[in-house]
């Protein structure tokens, strides 16, 4: 297993759907086991297969509070149903605020809906199907938005993005090519000195 480096913002990778899985050889195998270290290693809580660089249609989580859902895991090709309805309230800053590893150092709030379902397969052609609620169904849809072409940055309402757009323009996270390697970087969100909430 290896640690891939994580791409950031302006990657086009990012920005695009991702393709589906049409066969599950040693190299998606490979791909699974690398992302599992490297969202490890980067203390995230999920990991999309475009922020190590491949567009393909995986993600991979960990997280301990996930009720009758396992706690860590993968999906190939998910299929992701929203159950619960969106408020259209303005999000709480201390309450749903989220974080990415290819937004490395930033957090900023948006609602999500509080329960989702989610289908999908295994590396082992196995079928995955459960449902989440609360943070943990926060983190399912973060990664599918992933496989889409969306970051959580591109959700946010007007006045976050407001927020957000002035980050971008001081970190130049408009243009390809810059990524960070967790274990080896420094933490953009801190862990190396704090107990900082995890990213997504």
């Amino acid at each position: 297993m290896t640690v891939r480096p994580i791409t950031i913002h302006g990657e086009p990778v990012l920005h695009r759907r991702s393709a589906e899985v049409t066969e599950i050889t040693g190299e998606i195998r490979t791909l699974v086991a690398d992302m599992i270290e490297t969202q490890d290693a980067a203390h995230g809580v999920g990991l999309a297969a475009p922020q190590v660089g491949v567009g393909l249609r995986i993600f991979t989580w960990a997280f301990d509070d996930s009720g009758e859902a396992p706690p860590r895991g993968h999906v190939i090709n998910p299929v992701l149903t929203r159950i619960g309805r969106t408020s259209q309230e303005d999000p709480d800053p201390d309450e749903e605020s989220e974080g990415c590893l290819s937004v490395p150092g930033y957090s900023f709030p948006l609602k999500r809906s509080d329960h989702v379902r989610l289908t999908g397969i295994s590396v082992e052609g196995t079928p995955i199907d459960f449902e989440a609620t609360g943070w943990f169904a926060r983190v399912m849809q973060h990664e599918f938005d992933h496989l889409d072409g969306y970051l959580y940055i591109n959700r946010l309402n007007g006045r976050w993005t407001r927020r957000w757009k002035k980050s971008l323009r001081r970190e130049g996270w408009t243009v390809p090519g810059n990524t960070w390697l967790p274990g080896v970087d420094v933490d953009p969100f801190g862990h190396d000195e704090t107990d900082a909430a995890n990213p997504v």
